[in-house]
């Protein structure tokens, strides 16, 4: 089942700062339509960048799409495409390509943060989660290296977890996959950055998007979370755009193989 969220029905997105060098940008996002996805569209198009997205549900791409073009003026492409897919990913990454230019920025976003218990989980539903989670952030970089090449440059957000820095219990895989898009982010970081391509880690922690809310939040668990952060607020979507855009630009222009944890202070490095 997929969520929708109203993106500018929540405050934040008032706030986030002007930044005329993204205009123009090209941005391929996993996972655009839903979740903290939405909300890095949403970002990005205010700032007049050309995005894309893939995600699979084609009726939820369209929904916020409209919703984001009657705000900005701006329309967002929607690619329905399964990441586990490889070959499907790199024709979306390429279509987004004919469409607005080669990619400028990627965002490997998607996620699916599966419970499951070690007792009772299969070989395929290990291998069909670190599809989801880790192999497809590596063959979306792939597919964009060449284009950043010949820019001069590019910037690579691989989006983790802090279900990883905390060793979270109930999904061994995904805080497996979060730990393994780290590893990931270094390796890339140091392969790349001869070329100018800038490759960080965006780490939230529970963020109260609308999946979230239906399926995971409820008091007890919660008020637990607020405890240990050292800020009180429930984390919003828009509390991870505002560092994803700094990410993307030059602000962070000497920050590489980083790992920014968004999370209120729940962790600590």
């Amino acid at each position: 089942m997929q969520y929708f969220d109203d993106v500018f029905g929540e405050d934040g997105w008032q706030d986030l700062p002007q930044l005329p060098e993204l205009a123009g940008k090209t941005v391929f996002i996993t996972g655009g339509c839903s979740g903290i996805g939405a909300f890095l569209t949403a970002a990005f198009t205010l700032q007049g960048a050309n995005v894309g997205f893939v995600t699979l549900n084609g009726d939820l791409a369209e929904k916020i799409c409209d919703l984001i073009e009657a705000r900005t003026g701006r329309r967002p492409l929607g690619i329905r495409a399964d990441i586990r897919d490889v070959d499907g990913l790199q024709a979306a990454i390429a279509s987004v390509r004919d469409r607005f230019g080669a990619i400028n920025i990627l965002i490997n976003n998607a996620a699916r943060d599966s419970r499951h218990a070690i007792e009772n989980w299969s070989v395929d539903e290990w291998d069909d989660n670190i599809a989801v989670n880790l192999r497809a952030q590596f063959f979306a970089a792939q597919s964009v290296v060449e284009d950043m090449k010949a820019a001069g440059g590019g910037v690579i957000i691989n989006v983790g977890s802090n279900s990883y820095n905390l060793g979270l219990a109930g999904y061994p895989t995904y805080v497996t996959a979060k730990g393994g898009i780290v590893g990931m982010t270094r390796a890339l970081a140091r392969e790349l950055g001869a070329v100018g391509i800038r490759v960080n880690a965006l780490v939230p922690g529970w963020v109260l998007t609308e999946r979230q809310k239906r399926m995971w939040v409820n008091d007890t668990d919660l008020q637990g979370c607020l405890d240990q952060q050292a800020l009180k607020q429930p984390l919003k979507g828009w509390d991870i755009a505002g560092p994803a855009l700094f990410l993307a630009s030059s602000m962070s222009a000497q920050m590489t193989g980083q790992e920014i944890l968004v999370d209120g202070g729940r962790t600590y490095p």
